[in-house]
């Protein structure tokens, strides 16, 4: 069940009359700043750690893109250069691109590793260690 043109329409709608009225104008903004600010500094907070860190950032920056021009042009900035980037990576030799995935994994298993250690205190390489001796 998708999102039909005319629920689209009727948000925009809906938006319009908010900021028609000079007081729902500034509530909207301060809203729409609160929440987008709120979404993309969950974002920041889970970068580090194995997830979805930079797409929530992103969904922030779409949050505040509703109503804050410089959210819509970091928004744009952010879109093209991840397509260039997909589209250069989907050019490269399958070495290549298996050689990005390995610094990948092993850049995400480092900050899992130092997460761990610095976060709980847990040496992720001796638990691994005292498993395989058992």
């Amino acid at each position: 069940m998708g999102v039909k043109p005319d629920d689209k329409v009727s948000d925009v709608r809906l938006l319009d009359r908010i900021r028609s009225n000079p007081t729902g104008r500034l509530a909207l903004k301060i809203g729409i700043g609160v929440v987008g600010a709120l979404v993309v500094a969950v974002g920041i907070v889970l970068i580090p750690f194995p997830g979805p860190g930079w797409a929530i950032v992103i969904l922030g920056l779409a949050i505040l893109a509703l109503e804050f021009a410089w959210a819509k042009n970091l928004l744009a900035f952010t879109r093209r250069h991840v397509k260039n980037w997909t589209h250069w990576i989907g050019r490269q030799s399958l070495g290549l691109r298996a050689l990005l995935g390995i610094v990948g994994l092993v850049f995400v298993a480092a900050v899992v590793y130092f997460a761990a250690r610095l976060s709980f205190g847990i040496d992720l390489i001796q638990v691994c260690q005292d498993l395989l001796d058992r």
